[in-house]
């Protein structure tokens, strides 16, 4: 089972998530109290950067039959619309600017180089997922309808798929976000003329007019413009959307799917309080491990576990957050989950493929999977306590610790 008690699965007490929930509370007000201007010249600058990226690849694509151009446009482009979906349009999307009150970087304005539009992304992901972040049932991102991804999922023979359905949800990303809010898999159950079946249809016409204008400007308008070029441009953005796509998907993938990123059940959100929100969304989130450029190029979705606990502050300050909140980590004995980009994408891919097969097939149980565990799997000993020999709390991060030194041994031993 998923965990269906966090409280008790972190080896905290109710007193211990309340006070870890007011030192977040703390880092939220020093990091409102200290935004400025430099806040603002970072992202306007970001949005300078990102427009000139694609203004030169737009241009170099008029050469584009010509391989070295077609090879600098793709690497152009594909790198503006990644800057655009990421560190500017998710990030923009969250009101992390908003504090400006500049309409042309706010929340209400904003529109992404995307097939989905962006009103119904914010639904979908700002509310649905940050709300509910993993929590099955009511996180649509958990395998977006798709995907098995925890053994809490029911096996169907449909999973066995479960690779070939990822590489073609990498290759065609945007799609997927753009038909996610539409939730195609209830459509059937709408009866003809009624106000649900009318909001589907509303929301359809949007997706479709959306997409329409993605398709034409990449695939139509801008090809056109390139004259005798239009098939190599064709290709050029066609191929740029494709890396976008692929980049996007194993960002998210490894900020949700690789072991250590729990999931939780309905019931653990019951009369959940600030402290037990805070809590959930650092043991649901894993980090990706890099520099200043890899931050940069993942919107800092890198920093996976202070967005989800900050969502609608600013990217450029989770770096500074991150060493705050790992301090709280340690303070707590809390796991603190984080790798490189290739260590959690193997990890996120490893769970893809083994979780194509029914659960009779697999190893570990519900309980003390890599990918998910419950507080089942400590067999009743998640007890909060303290090490009398060094007065250290040992929480959960030490109880992870104990067991995998426990399966080692046993490893051995049978060896």
């Amino acid at each position: 089972m998923a965990i269906s008690d966090v409280k008790e699965y972190a080896h905290l007490t109710e007193a211990d998530v309340e006070a870890l929930g007011a030192e977040f509370d703390a880092i939220r007000r020093d990091i409102e109290a200290s935004r400025g201007a430099r806040d603002a010249r970072y992202i306007r600058n970001v949005i300078r950067l990102q427009r000139a990226l694609e203004i030169s690849g737009r241009a170099v694509l008029f050469a584009s039959f010509l391989p070295p151009a077609w090879l600098a446009g793709v690497a152009l482009l594909s790198t503006a619309k990644i800057i655009e979906n990421m560190e500017i349009g998710h990030n923009v999307m969250h009101g992390q600017w908003d504090w400006m009150n500049d309409p042309e970087v706010h929340s209400s304005t904003w529109e992404w180089d995307n097939t989905g539009p962006s009103k119904h992304w914010k639904q979908t992901h700002n509310y649905l997922h940050h709300k509910y972040t993993n929590v099955l049932g009511m996180d649509d991102d958990i395998g977006y309808g798709l995907l098995r991804v925890t053994r809490d999922q029911r096996w169907r023979p449909f999973n066995i798929g479960n690779p070939a359905y990822n590489l073609v949800l990498q290759l065609f990303f945007e799609y997927g976000v753009a038909i996610q809010h539409l939730e195609l898999g209830k459509v059937h159950r709408l009866k003809e003329g009624s106000p649900e079946r009318a909001a589907f249809e509303v929301k359809r016409r949007e997706v479709l007019v959306k997409i329409g204008k993605q398709a034409g400007k990449d695939y139509l308008l801008f090809p056109l413009l390139t004259g005798p070029a239009f098939v190599s441009t064709l290709t050029a953005n066609l191929t740029a959307n494709i890396i976008r796509n692929i980049w996007t998907n194993a960002v998210i993938f490894c900020g949700h799917f690789p072991d250590g990123a729990e999931k939780f059940t309905k019931a653990d959100i019951d009369g959940e309080s600030k402290g037990q929100w805070y809590l959930r969304q650092m043991l649901g989130s894993a980090n990706i491990s890099g520099g200043p450029v890899m931050h940069f190029m993942t919107g800092n979705l890198s920093h996976q576990i202070e967005h989800h606990l900050f969502p609608d502050l600013p990217s450029n300050r989770y770096a500074d957050i991150a060493v705050r909140v790992r301090a709280l980590a340690e303070k707590y004995d809390l796991p603190y989950t984080t790798g490189s980009l290739p260590v959690q994408y193997f990890k996120s891919w490893r769970t893809i493929l083994k979780l194509a097969l029914p659960n009779k097939y697999l190893r570990a149980t519900a309980d003390d999977a890599p990918e998910t565990a419950s507080e089942r799997k400590f067999d009743g000993a998640a007890i909060p306590s303290f090490d009398p020999a060094t007065g250290k709390r040992r929480g959960l991060r030490t109880a992870l610790q104990d067991g995998r030194r426990r399966f080692a041994r046993r490893a051995v031993s049978v060896a």
